[in-house]
């Protein structure tokens, strides 16, 4: 590559550093603390042979292996141990989330914004803002690394020791950046940032998925999966190098291929064709509702679809999650028939329960994401011809509030009802659909309040909306590792999630239905009030 297609990139990439300073901190303490803090605990929750039986023959499950990964320690069992089985597979998670941001935010999002247009009418080098979101990437995943190694070695946990604690940070450095250099091919595809982040969540999701079946199946083709390289680790066992260098490899490859798909586009375009319009729009283009709906089409559909299988996926196990008469023969003999079939039952429920609260986070997300956009469109310049016509502030909040309604409403449903039709298909003596639709009904309220208090932030705070984030994030980590981290009930309900009792094994909370289905009216009220009284957010 010649000189004047790089030049000024380290230059870019120290601009780009200083400039993110406040995100890159919050996404390395978010991170870091989370690790450093679970470790701490621990020695404390697993402390004695008995508690780690317990937690060894949970982890041992279809159930958990579908969503830690196997549990491949060998006894004697240690803290260490089953800290690395809880925590590598949903660490990774969440880094990879980190890269795809930072990509994302740094390439496509500025060509949208127009930056990039006058980075590079001064004397710098073609390549040299992709090099810099590169070169960005890897110093971010690498001080996640590093400082992760720094806390684990900092809690000393039984077990542990400096080879696997600093693979384990190594190992998030590699796993997150592999996952950065996808959303930079991505962003070379896409024409626009929410394109560019819907096919790199989407690239994620089916990695991700593909785990979950191949580890409950064939742990031997988990090789296959990309995602699973970050179990084939081995921490504080084996400690096995080799999925770092795949990694690494498999991110240059990517990288080789960016560059060469960015050489051959121009500013503002993607690769992938776009569909040409019609001549005339049409007539449900005639309002800011239809304007916003078209214009989040494509990504809702890649979420709902996302979402639905998602919920097969997790569904499709349910027959070997509640074969207890498979697991265990004795107990068929001892209980019988009919006693162990009531046992799959509560187990196949409590399972879902547990598969509810992803569903209702990872629901709220596209909700959010369309309504945190009023801020970032009005930022953009988009919509100054809107605000020049005689539409409403409170006609244009609606319009996203109601898009968000329908993404998270729409995603809730499908995730669940994906995992209710797959679940009863998978089982000999199936549940009820309806039954398993109880985690809809009983989590809608909890997506509504997470919308209404996004909804707040966009009008009261729009330049720190982002904060909004820490509220799905913190109910992941509360509700999903919770109980693995002995939390208290007060902790959990720190979130809306947490309000919500375990459906579908449990009845429906009428009472905290209604009371948090209101609480969101209230709060989307107070946000349109927010920002129907504020500035405009200049461009």
């Amino acid at each position: 590559m010649r000189n004047s297609q790089v030049s000024q990139s380290g230059y870019l990439t120290r601009f780009y550093l200083r400039r993110d300073w406040l995100p890159i901190g919050l996404w390395l303490l978010g991170i870091v603390g989370l690790m450093g803090a679970a470790a701490g605990k621990f020695d404390g929750i697993y402390g004695t042979q008995s508690a780690l039986a317990s937690i060894v023959t949970t982890l041992k499950s279809p159930a958990m292996v579908s969503l830690f990964g196997p549990f491949i320690a060998k006894p004697p069992y240690t803290p260490a141990a089953v800290y690395a089985a809880e925590m590598m597979v949903f660490m990774g998670l969440i880094v990879a989330m980190m890269s795809i941001y930072f990509a994302v935010r740094n390439t496509r999002t500025e060509e949208d914004n127009g930056i990039l247009e006058l980075v590079r009418a001064h004397a710098v080098g073609k390549q040299s803002p992709l090099i810099a979101a590169t070169l960005e990437l890897l110093i971010i995943n690498l001080m996640v690394g590093v400082l992760s190694a720094l806390a684990l070695q900092g809690a000393g946990m039984t077990g542990s020791d400096i080879t696997g604690d600093w693979l384990f940070g190594l190992g998030l450095a590699a796993f997150g950046f592999m996952f950065g250099t996808f959303s930079l091919l991505m962003s070379q595809l896409a024409s626009n940032s929410r394109g560019a982040t819907s096919l790199s969540y989407l690239v994620l999701g089916v990695l991700y998925i593909a785990r979950m079946l191949t580890d409950v199946q064939n742990t031997d083709n988990t090789w296959w999966t990309v995602y699973g390289w970050i179990e084939k680790l081995a921490i504080y066992g084996k400690n096995n190098w080799l999925p770092i260098v795949l990694m690494l490899l498999l991110a240059v490859l990517v990288l080789g291929v960016t560059f060469f798909a960015s050489a051959k586009r121009d500013v503002t375009a993607g690769l992938l064709p776009n569909r040409p319009g019609r001549q005339r729009a049409s007539r449900l283009l005639a309002g800011p509702f239809s304007l916003v709906f078209r214009l989040e089409r494509t990504s809702l559909i890649i979420w709902l679809i996302g979402l639905f299988v998602l919920g097969v996926s997790y569904g499709s196990i349910f027959g070997t999650v509640g074969d207890l008469m498979k697991a265990n023969p004795v107990m068929a003999k001892v209980l019988g028939t009919a006693a162990v079939n009531v046992a799959n039952r509560t187990v196949i429920l409590n399972f879902a329960a547990t598969l509810a609260i992803i569903f209702a986070v990872v629901g709220s997300i596209p909700a959010m994401i369309t309504l945190l956009k009023l801020n970032s469109d009005e930022r953009k310049g988009w919509l100054e011809q809107i605000h020049a016509k005689q539409v409403s502030r409170a006609r244009l909040y609606s319009s996203y509030v109601a898009v968000a309604l329908i993404n998270g409403i729409m995603a809730l449903f499908l995730g669940v009802l994906g995992m209710a039709i797959s679940g009863t298909a998978s089982m000999t003596h199936p549940l009820t659909i309806t039954r398993i639709l109880r985690a809809f009904v009983g989590y809608l309220p909890a997506v509504l309040v997470v919308l209404g208090i996004t909804a707040v932030l966009v009008g009261l705070l729009p330049r720190l909306q982002a904060l909004s984030w820490v509220v799905p994030i913190y109910g992941v980590f509360s509700l999903y590792l919770g109980g693995l981290f002995d939390l208290p009930k007060w902790a959990k309900q720190l979130t809306p999630y947490g309000w919500v009792n375990r459906v579908p094994l449990s009845e429906i909370q009428w009472g905290t239905f209604w009371w948090m289905t209101g609480l969101a009216a209230v709060l989307l009220l107070i946000g349109y009030y927010c920002y129907a009284h504020r500035d405009l957010l200049e461009n």
